[in-house]
Order: C-alpha cells, then structure tokens, then sequence
C-alpha cells in the first residue's frame, strides 16, 4: 500500500512538473511570438510610409518628405500586393500566442490591408472623386510646421515639387465619370490652396538661407507646379460628363465601408435604427426642458401690452414648442468679428474647469494653437483639429476655425445663431478640451504605434461627443455646483440630437435616397438647426459617407460603456482614472479597448 501511495505520489509530481514546463514553455513560446510580432510591426510601418510618403509625413515621420507618388495604376498595384503580402504574414503570428494589446494591433493592421484592398478593386473612388488629387496641403504643411529648419524643409520642398506636373497629368488620366460634388470641391480646393506655391513659397524663400541658385530651382518649379494646380482646375471646369455619377454611394458599398471605417459591433443598418430610437428620447427630454424655459424667455407677463397683444401663444406641437424656446436663445452669441477671439478665451476656463473637477490630466506642455482655417482645408466643417503625428509629438495642435469671407449678412448671422453662446462652448468641449486635442495628445502617448496611425474614427469622434456629455454631467459651466442650467442641458441636447441626426442624414442619403428637401427638413425642422448649417450639413453628406456615423457610434460605445462599469464597481469606480485608461490605448475601436479594460 505504501508503495502504492509513494508511486501515486511520485506520478502527481511528475505530472505536475510536466504541466509546468510545459505551461512555461507555452509562456517562452507565446513571448517570443509577441517580441517577434513588435519587430515585424516596426517593419510593417516603414514599409507603409515608403509606400504612403505623404501620410507618413502626416504622422511626424519625416524621411520620405522629398517624394511625391505619381497616382496611377502602376502604384495601386504596388498597394495591392503590399496588402496581399501582409495579410499573408498575419497569418505566422497565431492570435493565441499574442498578448492582448498585440491582438489589437494585428485586427487593425488586418483591417487596414482588407480597406486598401476594397477601396482600390471595390470603391474606385480614384475614378469618380477628383478632390482625392490635391498636392497643395501637403506642401502647405511643409511650410507651416517647424518639425525641422526651413531650409531643409525647402530643400525637401523643392525635390517634390519635381512630381507635380506629372502628377496632375496622372490625375486626368485616372478620372472617369466624376461626380459633379466633387469635382466642384476639387476645383475649389486646389485653387484655395494653389498661393503655396506662389506667396507662401516667396516668403519662406526670403527667410531661407539656401544657395541662390536652389532658391532659384524651387521658385521656378514652384511657378511650374501653379500652373499644372490652375491647369488641373480649368480641366475640370470643361470636363465633358453628360451622365455624372451620382454621389450616393449605394447600399452594398455603403454598408462595406462602415465595416471598414467603423469597426463597430454593430451593422450600418442597425446604428441607423439606434439614431432613430434616441431622436425620440432627445424629443421628449428636450420638451419638458423647453416647457419649463417657456415662463422664463417667452411667455413672461411682465412684457405683455395692453390688451394681450404682445401675448405669444404656447404651441400645441412639441417640436414647434422646444423650436421658439431655442430660437430665443440662439439669439445670446458674439459678433462674427469676435468669433475666433472668443474661442481662445475660453480654451483656459475649461482646462481650470477640468482641473478644478479632478476629471483627467492635462498636459499642458503640449501647445494647442487656434487659427484661421487654411485655404486648402475649406469646404468641408466649419471647425477642426489638426494634431501632429505620433513621430512629432512636440509639435503645435491647431484648432482651425472657418471665416465668414464672402458671406453675406443673412448666412452669417444664421450661423452665429447656430454657434450661439452655448453651443459655441460644447464646440470647444468637442473639438478642444478635453475632447480632440486632449484624446490626440493620449494617443501620441501610446505604446502602440499601429494605434496612433491607424486611428479609429468612430473612437475619435465619439470620445469628443461623450465629453460632452460628461463636461454637463459634472456641472460645467458652473464650479460651485454640480448642476448645468437648463439652458445649457437643453443647447446640449439639441447639439447631440445634431450628432445622432448626422447618422440619420448619413444613412438616409447614402442607402435610402433621401432627397435633398427631407434631408434640410430633418436637419431644420427635427434638430433644430439653422438654414445655414443645415446647408453645410447637406454639402459634407455629398462629398463624405459613413464619417458623418462615427459620432453617434462610438458616443453610444463609449458611454453605455462607462455606465456599465460605474454599475459594476459602484463605489469603487473612478472618473478620472477611467477616462486616463480608456485614453491610454491609443484610437483603437471602442470594441478593443472594451476588451482591453475588463482583462486587466
């Protein structure tokens, strides 16, 4: 029996050892798949920027900013076979054997080479899109940035320059069936943009120190490259289409392109039905705020004259209600003069906010710069940010603001009406801090390069409309107290029904043929917005698709998120370090990050 026993025992610690080796040879085998991965990832990046030059510039990354690929049929092949060939070496990296934070890196990577592969034999947007031809901002951004002295910055601008008569010629070639949306903005944009290469160049050059003879060699291929800019836009304007394409992009494509940009677990169909459903709960939440505001800004009887006449009668219709109340305090916004000015005086008082409330840390070495939007940014949002990539994270953040040049008096003070006093202030929470700029910042922090590069749209985007959200629920605008005024929540409400009615828009347009009167309808008569920016709405459904779902997505996301965890953790639960760790991932897809939170 004791032998027995001993030879039982003997066995269990056989095995038990066995199992450990194993298991540590299993760990060995897992670290060294993982450490493999990272050297294939390094790899995979430069290969990528050799191939995208001015991306890779986009991102900080600095050595290819001599080249400008010429884009043809010749170079969609090289992606092609750039994507083929990835994709086959995902596959010697077993999901398995990678930690999480590199399983997210492999599904983007996965996601990015399957994107090129259907936009290039799919989407063909090279044949019905002539604003994807533009060279102007590239060189623009070379001026402009200090990632390096101006002369090596010119020298680098003048060996680019070499391309851009070829490349244009290229453009004409590839363009067939163009859409009438785009080559408006085609046209627009590159005669925007086209003073690169004339004042901005001449300027920089006075500053340089450059032999004068280079000098010379970049002004004259400069002069060059305006001319083939100007050619291109004359081109466009006699461009002979009797039957244009139509810009809608059709329910097969449309629905790929979500999967792709998106990376949500939810369908296009279904986010569309999701936007629906919360319309109605904006309604109704914004009509008991509205009847309560009513007494306040419009019924009031201290105003009322003699006999009833000044007396306004409270609508019946609850959409006519929440409209009158919002249309009164539209009224309360700056001067278009002041529109910029009042932007960065309120960048300070929400980082004091944002200090004072414990709500996230905010690097304050990192330089946020407001300007007027670029020339050759225009057409598309009347306000954005421009971060500098993950290779150059010292260098400036700039909010863009768009101008009222060339507008007249009626479609200017419809927009300051639609930007009014409050909403102009959950822009800046948006766009801003802590929103964009404060997300970007988080980003180039990130470990994982693929993450910053291959930035998810929907998590961009709905981080800054969570923010939002968030900023109110904490109070802001007031510190002394933990409640927003009705006015504020009420502004707010109407600016996310503008983010769930983007999706609504989107997919109305894209799939369903929503025509351009329902489409100005929705945006007026049910999100209460103003002529102008329902306008600007109608221009950027024409000329994007699917970017416009990314807000309401990954809002949904990120919040439905947030409040199941504060449910499990209950007490325990942090604001301040959620918010830091859900940032510290990079921009992956909300998904991912899900993923990556609930494991460690």
């Amino acid at each position: 029996m004791k032998k027995i026993i001993i030879l039982i025992f003997v066995t269990t610690i056989l095995c038990s050892c066995n199992s450990n080796s194993k298991k540590a040879e299993s760990e060995i085998s897992s670290q060294n798949k993982d450490a493999q991965f990272n050297a294939y990832k390094e790899q995979f990046v430069l290969l990528l920027w050799k191939l995208y030059p001015n991306w890779a510039s986009g991102q900080g990354f600095h050595n290819y900013d001599s080249v400008l690929i010429i884009p043809n049929e010749a170079q969609r092949n090289l992606e092609l076979a750039f994507s083929k060939n990835n994709l086959d070496s995902l596959k010697n990296y077993p999901l398995t054997t990678l930690s999480n934070n590199n399983k997210t890196d492999y599904y983007m990577i996965e996601n990015q080479l399957k994107s090129i592969e259907w936009s290039i034999n799919n989407l063909k947007s090279y044949e019905w899109n002539p604003s994807d031809y533009n060279v102007c901002g590239v060189f623009a951004e070379m001026l402009n940035n200090n990632y390096d002295s101006l002369d090596v910055r010119l020298h680098n601008f003048g060996l680019k320059l070499k391309n851009v008569q070829a490349y244009y010629e290229e453009a004409k070639k590839q363009i067939k069936n163009p859409t009438i949306e785009h080559t408006e903005l085609a046209i627009s944009q590159n005669l925007g943009g086209a003073s690169v290469f004339t004042d901005d160049v001449k300027n920089a050059l006075l500053k340089s120190k450059l032999p004068a003879a280079e000098k010379k060699q970049i002004e004259t291929s400069a002069n060059q490259s305006f001319e083939a800019v100007n050619n291109f836009a004359k081109w466009l304007k006699e461009y002979k289409n009797t039957s244009p394409r139509s810009f809608r992009l059709g329910k097969e494509l449309y629905a790929q392109k979500f999967v792709f940009d998106i990376q949500s677990g939810y369908s296009a169909y279904q986010i569309y039905q999701k936007a629906i459903e919360h319309k109605k709960d904006l309604h109704q939440k914004m009509f008991i705020l509205a009847n309560e505001l009513w007494e306040k800004y419009i019924h009031n009887p201290e105003k009322l004259t003699v006999g009833g006449k000044g007396f306004i009668k409270k609508p019946t219709d609850t959409l006519a209600l929440i409209k009158q109340v919002i249309d009164v305090l539209s009224l309360h916004h700056v001067s278009a003069d002041s529109f910029q000015i009042a932007i960065e005086q309120q960048i300070p008082v929400l980082v004091n906010f944002i200090k004072k409330k414990n709500l996230i840390f905010i690097d304050s070495t990192k330089p946020l710069v407001v300007r007027k939007e670029p020339a050759y940014m225009a057409g598309l949002a009347g306000a954005s940010i421009s971060s500098p990539g993950p290779y150059d994270k010292n260098g400036n953040t700039y909010y863009n603001v768009g101008s009222f040049g060339g507008w007249d008096k009626q479609r200017t003070e419809s927009y300051l009406r639609e930007y009014n006093h409050y909403i102009l202030q959950i822009l800046n929470i948006h766009e801003a801090i802590p929103g964009h700029y404060t997300q970007l910042i988080y980003a180039n922090q990130s470990p994982s390069i693929i993450k910053a590069i291959f930035g998810n749209g929907a998590m961009v985007e709905g981080w800054a409309v969570y923010t939002e959200r968030m900023m109110l629920e904490n109070g802001y605008p007031n510190l002394t107290s933990n409640e927003s005024s009705k006015e504020m929540w009420l502004m707010y409400y109407k600016w996310n029904l503008r983010t769930t009615c983007n999706t609504i828009l989107d997919y109305g347009v894209h799939v369903n043929n929503l025509s351009k009167e329902d489409g100005i309808n929705l945006l007026t008569k049910q999100a209460f917005q103003q002529q102008a920016e329902a306008e600007g709405k109608w221009r950027r459904v024409s000329l994007s698709q699917v970017q416009l779902c990314s807000y309401f997505t990954g809002y949904t996301e990120i919040y439905d998120f947030r409040e199941a965890l504060k449910k499990q953790q209950g007490e325990k639960f942090n604001l301040k370090q959620f918010h830091e760790q859900f940032l510290s991932y990079g921009s992956a897809p909300v998904k991912y990050i899900k993923e990556l939170m609930t494991k460690n």
